[in-house]
């Protein structure tokens, strides 16, 4: 059994469908209703599904003293950011990008330059969307449950800057961000406004290779933002999966290392995914209907749980 009780899957389809599944414990299966009408689902209702799902993950991220969040392409997706892969992914359409980029800049870090330089004059799909995008209800209700004390830290998978332009203040974007430039060498970061004119630029405090802040093919990860990352899933005692398929490593692996020590995931993202079953809560509907949901209810719970303590008060003094 787990110490949460029932975990919950909630499947919102883009055929205006849902599907929930709740399961009591390893040796019952889950209990799935299938084919139900989205115009059927009245929130509030006496034991509605999704209803109970997010109250299950409120109190889940309520009840934690380290909850953090990992989110991928999903969440950008909601703030019209193509995702990579899926039926209409950048490289489902284009093909994937060669896997020895960085290999590539090494060789001839000026030729690379110049050709980003030219990328950059005439944006491709992904350029000119992440040049349009803002952030989303998704990553202001993120910034809501940090702001209330209650989530961490964040580990994003996306380059956008989204989560950091919605005021996300604890925040490692693990494979960079489009809006930097970093070097290859310290690691020292500077904002990337335009391309520097002399090609290919130097690091003002070491004299090493510049290149922008996100991470290549063929690149390690850069060994702060992988140590930041480590740590804080070392420390987490709740994680939340906002928009992420949680199989691209290293990323997967810190969901993966919470639930080997016997800590709680909450899934938030369209598709059912590879942990789903491995988590206490799954809810398969749009991230920033979904997050805003377990904010209020968390915001919720809060208030209830200050005037119960009100009226313990109130009753002492009575007697």
């Amino acid at each position: 059994m787990s110490p949460y009780g029932v975990a919950f899957r909630a499947n919102v389809g883009t055929a205006n469908r849902w599907l929930v599944a709740s399961r009591v414990g390893a040796s019952y299966g889950p209990q799935t209703i299938m084919n139900s009408s989205l115009s059927n689902h009245r929130p509030g209702a006496a034991n509605d599904p999704m209803d109970l799902a997010i109250e299950r993950a409120a109190l889940i991220v309520a009840a934690s003293t380290h909850c953090i969040a990992l989110t991928g392409a999903g969440i950008s997706a909601e703030s019209g950011i193509p995702t990579y892969r899926g039926k209409d992914g950048l490289w489902t359409k284009h093909g994937e990008p060669p896997m020895n980029q960085y290999q590539q800049f090494a060789a001839d870090p000026a030729g690379w330059w110049q050709q980003l330089k030219e990328r950059r004059e005439n944006p491709d799909e992904l350029a000119a969307a992440l040049r349009e995008a803002t952030p989303n209800d998704g990553h202001f209700a993120l910034v809501e449950l940090e702001r209330m004390g209650v989530l961490r830290h964040t580990i994003t998978q996306n380059i956008d800057g989204l989560h950091g332009l919605a005021g996300s203040q604890h925040l490692t974007e693990i494979h960079g961000n489009t809006q930097r430039l970093r070097c290859t060498e310290c690691h020292t970061r500077r904002p990337f406004d335009e391309v520097p004119e002399e090609l290919p630029p130097r690091c003002d405090a070491c004299g090493g290779l510049v290149k922008t802040d996100t991470v290549m093919f063929g690149e390690p990860i850069p060994r702060d933002a992988l140590l930041s990352c480590a740590e804080q899933a070392s420390q987490a005692d709740c994680l939340l999966l906002v928009g992420t398929t949680a199989v691209v490593t290293p990323a997967a692996d810190f969901a993966w290392d919470v639930l080997s020590r016997g800590h709680p995931l909450i899934e938030i993202n369209l598709d059912p995914t590879v942990i789903s079953d491995r988590c206490e809560v799954a809810i398969h509907a749009p991230a920033g209907e979904v997050v805003s949901r377990i904010v209020d209810a968390v915001r919720r719970r809060r208030a209830e749980r200050t005037e119960n303590a009100l009226d313990g008060e109130r009753n002492d003094v009575q007697a």
